[in-house]
């Protein structure tokens, strides 16, 4: 009997877990049917948080670029949705889209900057360019210079959607926006989670895992090691803008602090990752679910909360260098979106 092999990333884990991601995706676009308001904005800030980790972990984790400036594409994202609405009269909803493409036109002199750097100067390096872009957007005028700016009521009172979710669900039209980013923010997550996954179960999804095993040996196989980082970063901005314009959209007012704030785009972000487990799919989402329990217990203990999260994520590096779910992943051996390649024998 002839024996044929096959090389595969399934597993019946996968499966089920996939079929339950389905039911949850079902589950939570109904939700603002039942949900209260609060628990929509909370759902919100979890979802763009996670998209924000989702796109870091696959500079960071997956292809060894490690970012310390994604807050530069999160800021001018949003900055360019508010440009474009008050300027040029472009529903917010549609501004969305050009919060990714000029965040990614950004990305390009970005990174013919810092690919030339390595290691801690490629991190330093975009935030020197976060800062340089904060900076110079700190200068216009039009959307308010250095003190920032609103959207204009009229804008927001017109964002596609609005009225339908107003009579659908019988709310204010502050709740209908809130319904509405929250339902635009999990179209985000979903797909940038999809995508991510779809990405690294293909050939060019492979050689980007060659490439952060061992730079060198992915070349010598045929890796296009510098297209490959061109392709993970222009990605990674696109989505980091569209997130930003999200989630400036949902409050209503920008400024250039606010908006290129490390802390809360970058440093947050990676902690989520790494407690999480930089390097997996699950790994920010159980990061992001952590970070947001450990804000809801401290947020009333001011400075102990940032004291909390930097502990927590020292002890899980000592401790557990792979991160939570790495830690449970390799106890169990269960992966929910698997990426590592099988071995199937057949006889």
């Amino acid at each position: 009997m002839a024996t044929t092999y096959s090389v595969s990333a399934r597993t019946r884990v996968a499966t089920i877990s996939g079929i339950a991601a389905i039911a949850l995706l079902g589950v939570a676009i109904v939700l603002p049917a039942f949900a209260s308001r609060s628990l929509i904005q909370d759902l919100f800030f979890i979802l763009t948080m996670l998209t924000l980790a989702q796109l870091w972990n696959l500079l960071a984790g997956y292809s060894g670029l490690v970012s310390v400036g994604q807050q530069a594409f999160v800021g001018f994202g949003a900055y360019m949705l508010f440009g474009a609405t008050i300027l040029w009269g472009v529903n917010p909803v549609a501004a969305l889209f050009l919060s990714g493409v000029f965040a990614l036109l950004l990305a390009i002199p970005t990174a013919f900057f810092v690919f030339r750097l390595s290691g801690a100067y490629f991190a330093i390096g975009t935030w020197v360019v976060a800062e340089v872009v904060r900076l110079s957007v700190a200068q216009w005028q039009a959307v308010g210079g250095g003190t920032g700016t609103s959207l204009p009521r009229d804008a927001r009172d017109k964002m596609w959607g609005v009225e339908w979710i107003e009579a659908l669900f019988d709310v204010r039209a502050s709740a209908a926006r809130d319904i509405l980013a929250y339902w635009l923010a999990l179209a985000l997550a979903a797909a940038t989670i999809g995508g991510i996954y779809w990405f690294l179960r293909t050939r060019r999804g492979l050689a980007l895992a060659a490439l952060r095993d061992n730079v060198e040996a992915a070349k010598s196989v045929g890796v296009d090691a510098a297209r490959m980082k061109w392709i993970v970063f222009l990605v990674a901005a696109f989505g980091a803008g569209i997130a930003g314009g999200l989630i400036f959209l949902q409050n209503g007012r920008i400024s250039p602090d606010s908006a290129f704030a490390v802390t809360q785009w970058t440093a947050f972000v990676i902690f989520i990752v790494v407690i999480g487990g930089i390097g997996t799919l699950e790994g920010p989402i159980v990061g992001v679910l952590v970070f947001f329990f450990l804000q809801e217990l401290l947020a009333d203990y001011g400075a102990v909360y940032l004291i909390v999260l930097g502990l927590l994520g020292i002890v899980i590096m000592l401790f557990a260098p792979t991160g939570l779910w790495g830690f449970f992943a390799r106890r169990t051996g269960i992966a929910l979106f698997p990426t590592q390649r099988r071995l199937e024998i057949k006889r």
